[in-house]
C-alpha cells in the first residue's frame, strides 16, 4: 500500500466557532507555530486558511464567498517555510477566483484547493449557533480557467470532490488536456449542506472504488461522531487523510483536543497499529506529482 500522507488544517473558525483551543484568533504567528507543531507530529502538507471574512449576505451574482487578505496569506507561508520544510496548499476554496489568483501570483503555493462542484455547505455543526452559509457555482469554464492559470504559474491543484461529481468534472478537465495527471482529489465526509456525502465507511469505500486509476485520493471528515471511524477506513483503504480543527477538533467525541498536533498524532497511531507507514516531505511530492524540492 501507498505510504499515507497526512495533511493539517489548523482553523476551526467555521466549522466549531466555540473550540476555545483554535488558534486563528491569536493572529498569524500563533497559527503558523501550530502548524510547525503538526509537522514535528507528522503533517507533510499544511491546508492554510490565511486571514479571510465571509460575506454577511448573499450577494448579487448569487454568491455567499470569502475575502482574502493576501499579504496576510504571504506572512502565513512564510513564516511556516522558514522554521520547516513542507507542501504548502492554500485552502479556502470557497474564496473569490480574481483574490486567489492574485494569492498564487504574489505568494505562490505548491497546491492550492479547487472546488469541482457547486460551493453549497451549511456549517451547522454547533446547536444554537448561527450556521456559516456558503454558495456558489463553480462552472466548467471556471475550472478550466484554474487548470490554466495553475498550469502557468506551477500550482498543483487540489480537486474538491464532495461527491462523484466532482470527479467527473476533473475526469472532464483531464480528457480535454486542461489538468495533468495524477490528479490529486480530497473527499469530503459529513460536510454539511447540499453536496453532502454521509460520514461513513460504506460511503468511503463507494468513492475509493469510483476513483480513477490516475488520480489519488485524500480524505477529509466534519462529524464529530464517526470522524475517527471514517479516518481509519479511509487510512486502511489506501487513501490519504487530512487532519486538524478545521475538519474535527475533538480528540474523542465531546473532548476537544487542545493542538492540532494531538490530532495528527493520533492518525499517525492509527497508521501505524495497521501497519501503513508515513510518506517524507520528498515521498509525498512524487506521489502527488509535485516536483522535487530543489537541492540547497
Amino acid at each position: 500500500m501507498e505510504k499515507l500522507i497526512i495533511t493539517s488544517t489548523v482553523d476551526s473558525t467555521m466549522s466549531f466557532p466555540s473550540n476555545p483551543y483554535n488558534p486563528t484568533p491569536k493572529g498569524v504567528d500563533h497559527v503558523a507555530a501550530e502548524y510547525v507543531r503538526t509537522i514535528d507530529a507528522g503533517a507533510v502538507v499544511c491546508h492554510l486558511h490565511g486571514p479571510y471574512t465571509v460575506d454577511k449576505e448573499i450577494q448579487p451574482d448569487g454568491t455567499k464567498l470569502s475575502d482574502l487578505d493576501i499579504p496576510g496569506w504571504g506572512r502565513l507561508r512564510d513564516q511556516i517555510l522558514a522554521k520547516r520544510d513542507t507542501i504548502i496548499q492554500y485552502g479556502i476554496a470557497n474564496g473569490r477566483f480574481p483574490q486567489r489568483k492574485q494569492l498564487m501570483a504574489d505568494f505562490a503555493p505548491d497546491m492550492i484547493s479547487t472546488c469541482f462542484n457547486a460551493h453549497d455547505e451549511c456549517f451547522d455543526y454547533e446547536p444554537g449557533k448561527e450556521p456559516v452559509e456558503l454558495y456558489g457555482l463553480h462552472s466548467r469554464d471556471e475550472l478550466q480557467e484554474y487548470c490554466e492559470v495553475t498550469t502557468k504559474l506551477g500550482v498543483k491543484i487540489e480537486v474538491e470532490s464532495f461527491h462523484m461529481g466532482g470527479v467527473w468534472n476533473a475526469m472532464r478537465m483531464v480528457e480535454k488536456g486542461f489538468l495533468p495527471t495524477p490528479v490529486y482529489t480530497t473527499f469530503f465526509f459529513g460536510w454539511k449542506g447540499g453536496c453532502w456525502t454521509p460520514p461513513t465507511p460504506k460511503a468511503v469505500q463507494y468513492m475509493a472504488d469510483h476513483c480513477p486509476k490516475n488520480f489519488n485520493w485524500n480524505t477529509s471528515v466534519m462529524d464529530p461522531e464517526m470522524g475517527w471511524t471514517v479516518v481509519a477506513s479511509a487510512i486502511a483503504a489506501g487513501g490519504h487523510i487530512r487532519v486538524g480543527m478545521e475538519d474535527n477538533p475533538f480528540i474523542t467525541p465531546g473532548e476537544y483536543a487542545r493542538t492540532n498536533a494531538e490530532l495528527v498524532e493520533k492518525c499517525v497511531r492509527i497508521a501505524k497499529d495497521i501497519g501503513r507507514p508515513l510518506a517524507s516531505v520528498d515521498e509525498a511530492r512524487k506521489i502527488i506529482g509535485l516536483p522535487a524540492k530543489p537541492k540547497r
